[in-house]
């Protein structure tokens, strides 16, 4: 998502650790509500008072909301809309709209986008950019979703949090995500304010960023069911927010997906969990038998209908990691230790998350199945 200049030195400032904490939010007081310019912009208020524009695209029109938070749609301002029934074409997304990553969304089914930008009725030099994106399948819009929040890094150290709108979303200090059936929100506030403080940004995006977010959510058509393999993950212990989602390749194999993988913490104990739910047995089947290629020894007797110790090294830089596979009817899953955790003890720090044994980890796939 695009981010004007002061937005990113606002940013840097949050990874500097200036007024930012791990949680998104700000040290000290919040600043006073509503929210406006330490320029005196408030005293043009009233920019929203009639409703703000209205979203002109007729396929967005129903899922976004004029007022919010504060806020409305730019009443100067129009939406740019691409790819199916759009005023641009699919490729040009990848010059004119995404700054970055645009292979990315391609490849998990983009089909159209719409830009639309919301203004601070206050009259505070502030915005929140919303760019929704529609994707050919539930499992690719999942899949960015997941690749946002996820960023391949570890969720136990996100600052974003989960709020309760649409299939999934999480807010950050400065942006928010939402995900519903083949749809993916992305929200981005943005200040033109030179005074405003990153703690305070965190609060002003909370009131305005989070509102819309809420509404968006709630408006989004399709299922808010996480797709199959991602429901088939078990629940104790699992990060808020961490999972990520793969819909064809995944775990170094291939055609093996969808996949879901799952991030566990449990005191200074980490692991990692995936599933992969098929509609028949014979499809699990087929899935199972790339993890029993790769078996290390034999076939573990006596667990679920089939299970193996596999090495499973998930991207090209990392290291082989053992897990523990069986299937159950439809569902292969599998328990491992956690990729950072490996990393942690490889290099040597103390103090790090810790690994599972074997025979914790043939429990936790049993208790997890049964």
């Amino acid at each position: 998502m695009q981010m004007s200049v002061p937005t990113m030195a606002l940013l840097s400032l949050c990874y500097l650790g200036v007024a930012c904490n791990p949680g998104g939010g700000s040290h000290g007081s919040p600043p006073p509500a509503p929210i406006a310019s330490t320029d005196g912009a408030s005293s043009r208020g009233g920019l929203c008072d009639s409703g703000g524009a209205e979203d002109l695209d007729a396929i967005s029109a129903p899922f976004v909301p004029r007022v919010a938070g504060g806020f409305c749609l730019d009443p100067q301002g129009e939406p740019k809309t691409y790819g199916d029934h759009g005023k641009f074409s699919m490729d040009e997304v990848c010059t004119t709209a995404f700054d970055g990553e645009c292979d990315v969304y391609k490849r998990f089914g983009l089909d159209r986008l719409v830009l639309l930008r919301y203004i601070d009725g206050t009259g505070a030099p502030n915005s929140v950019e919303l760019d929704l994106s529609r994707f050919a399948t539930v499992d690719g819009a999942y899949a960015m979703f997941t690749k946002r929040v996820v960023a391949d890094g570890d969720p136990a150290r996100a600052t974003v949090k989960p709020i309760a709108t649409g299939g999934a979303a999480a807010l950050g200090s400065s942006n928010a995500y939402v995900w519903r059936g083949v749809y993916l929100a992305e929200l981005t506030f943005v200040s033109e304010d030179p005074k405003m403080t990153p703690g305070w940004m965190a609060a002003a995006n909370a009131r305005s960023t989070g509102a819309i977010a809420h509404e968006i959510g709630g408006k989004l058509p399709g299922s808010a069911s996480l797709p199959p393999s991602a429901a088939a993950l078990p629940t104790a212990s699992l990060i808020p927010l961490g999972i990520s989602y793969y819909p064809k390749d995944a775990l170094g194999m291939t055609a093996i997906g969808p996949v879901a993988v799952g991030y566990y913490r449990e005191g200074d104990k980490r692991w990692r969990a995936f599933a992969i739910a098929r509609s028949d047995v014979d499809g699990a089947k087929e899935a199972m038998r790339g993890f029993k290629l790769k078996a290390v020894g034999s076939a573990l007797k006596s667990v679920e209908d089939d299970a193996v110790v596999t090495m499973i090294q998930e991207s090209g830089d990392g290291p082989r990691v053992p897990f523990v596979v069986a299937r159950k009817g439809t569902l292969v899953g599998g328990i491992g230790d956690e990729e950072f955790a490996v990393k942690s003890a490889g290099a040597g720090e103390s103090g790090g998350p810790t690994k599972i044994a074997k025979d914790e980890k043939i429990l936790k796939v049993e208790a997890w199945m049964k």
